[in-house]
């Protein structure tokens, strides 16, 4: 049994819950101030929530995620010092780098991650940090255990914010996307939930195609782009609409800090 403190139940904190509770071996506490959204989400889920950071102490937590926002993220970080020296704490943070929590927080091992909120169907995007004093087979354990919420992506702790915003914003992004084609399948004839159900079902197989094969995009593009054929007439009036410089100035601009 994995034993799990989830430390502000929002809307990551409550993506991460519902990913983690696919699994019966783990055991969740929630903290959060008392809320009747969060009361009715534990009641749901089945786990158990406590409304003040003491609450999780001397509880044997192995891992603890933190997914408040910075400035009460910073309020709070004092508050575990307490937690047993085993557990290892998981910050999804923004704007709190590693440093600050370490140096309140010496003798605790201490990660950063930018999830999305797919992780609450277990298929997120999760930028992973991990600092140089964890060891290799604590590193391993740990990765493991985040690959339950998706595809963990380990890179420097400067560049997570790139990775959050590309994973986190991007979702948005293919939504409108996704939007999109559907009015496109209205507009030549088809019903609407079949429209958004044929769009949704095609960028999940491409994604997963992409994914699984490694193939870099534009390769996979061009097989299926035949000569004269109709998909690269298609790639031809994105690229004249500015599809492609569209994609990376909405990166460029939710990316500002």
């Amino acid at each position: 049994m994995t034993k799990i403190g989830v430390i502000g139940v929002g809307q990551m904190g409550s993506a991460i819950i519902k990913g983690l509770k696919k699994d019966a071996t783990n055991k969740i506490i929630g903290e959060n101030p008392v809320n009747p959204r969060v009361s009715r989400l534990a009641e749901k889920l089945d786990f158990k929530l406590v409304h003040a950071i003491h609450d999780l102490i001397n509880l044997d937590l192995d891992y603890v995620f933190l997914t408040t926002p910075a400035k009460i993220t910073l309020q709070i970080i004092p508050e575990l010092i307490n937690l047993d020296a085993k557990t290892t704490i998981i910050s999804s943070v923004a704007g709190v780098g590693y440093n600050n929590l370490e140096n309140i927080l010496p003798n605790h091992s201490i990660i950063r991650i930018i999830p999305n909120t797919p992780v609450a169907i277990n298929a997120g995007t999760i930028g992973l940090f991990i600092p140089a004093n964890i060891s290799k087979i604590n590193a391993v354990k740990i990765t493991h255990f985040l690959e339950q919420l998706g595809d963990v992506i380990s890179v420097k702790e400067d560049q997570l914010s790139i990775v959050g915003t590309i994973g986190g914003c991007g979702p948005a992004f293919v939504d409108v996307f996704l939007d999109a084609l559907g009015d496109a399948g209205v507009l030549n004839g088809l019903p609407r939930n079949l429209a958004n159900q044929l769009a949704a079902s095609m960028v999940k197989g491409s994604a997963t195609l992409a994914s699984d094969s490694k193939i870099a995009p534009a390769l996979l593009r061009d097989q299926v782009c035949s000569p004269g054929g109709t998909t690269i007439k298609g790639v031809t009036s994105l690229e004249a609409n500015g599809f492609r410089h569209t994609v990376i100035e909405a990166v460029n601009q939710a990316n500002q800090n």
